[in-house]
């Protein structure tokens, strides 16, 4: 993780929805640590870059032989890569490759689907030639999926905004914005779908982060998302978003998983 600067005179300039306190997100976010210390989970935590850095899921990718520098689709992060990829290297994470132009992608975009196979989305901040390089690179199968143009480019959404994998055999997702290709390779894979409601998809509800098979971190502001997946066995956890998800990020973006358990 990555704490947030104290400075966040910039959020315009980053295209955050609206003005965070600095003060109040820096609390958000060290109490975020701390749930997760909580839930037993080992929390490296960097120090504080750009603002937009506390996102720290996006400039890399972690695969089995290591790290890929990723080459944001959004230009005002790419001087987080080299910061990132420094900070890995200090937390005993080997850097396996870099993008390099053409070649886009922001982690946001992709999920294991298994332990050879990548998913990928393919949309304003990921391109064709990303997706490609990360093949070659990663040497799996990846899946590459277009996602819908939605709010357009100056909005974020990745296929992380679309879904959260919480289990081999369960997803949260919001299926009427899920590319076609998705949904039939989940139907088809008998993986289940908790729907997060309509109000909630633009509060981050697709967003959640896997602590181990269906257990979930969550924004505590998504109510019926939480009683959604409590319903279907889920055990979840929330914290407080208020300021944390102004760069609409939720809790897989605040976090970069190293290893898992």
């Amino acid at each position: 993780m990555r704490r947030p600067p104290d400075d966040t005179s910039g959020w315009e300039h980053y295209r955050w929805l609206s003005e965070p306190d600095s003060a109040a997100l820096s609390v958000e976010h060290e109490s975020l640590c701390a749930a997760l210390e909580e839930a037993g989970v080992e929390v490296v935590v960097a120090e504080s870059t750009t603002l937009d850095a506390v996102y720290v899921y996006d400039p890399a990718l972690i695969g089995n032989t290591g790290a890929v520098l990723l080459r944001p689709g959004k230009p005002e992060r790419a001087e987080e890569v080299a910061a990132l990829g420094t900070d890995l290297e200090r937390a005993g994470i080997a850097i396996a490759g870099r993008l390099e132009e053409p070649s886009l992608a922001e982690g946001g975009d992709f999920f294991w689907l298994d332990e050879r196979t990548l998913c990928g989305g393919r949309g304003y901040r990921t391109n064709s030639d990303g997706l490609a390089a990360l093949e070659r690179m990663l040497e799996v199968e990846l899946l590459a999926f277009d996602l819908p143009h939605h709010h357009g480019p100056a909005s974020c959404l990745h296929l992380l905004s679309l879904l959260s994998p919480l289990a081999d055999d369960l997803v949260l997702a919001h299926p009427p914005l899920l590319p076609v290709a998705l949904a039939q390779l989940l139907d088809g894979r008998g993986v289940k779908i908790v729907e997060v409601p309509v109000d909630e998809f633009e509060t981050l509800g697709c967003n959640a982060l896997a602590l181990a098979p269906r257990v979930a971190l969550i924004p505590e502001q998504n109510r019926e998302t939480r009683r959604r997946l409590e319903a279907a066995g889920v055990e979840v956890m929330v914290y407080r978003a208020a300021e944390l998800s102004k760069g609409e990020g939720g809790p897989t973006c605040l976090t970069l998983p190293l290893a898992r358990g």
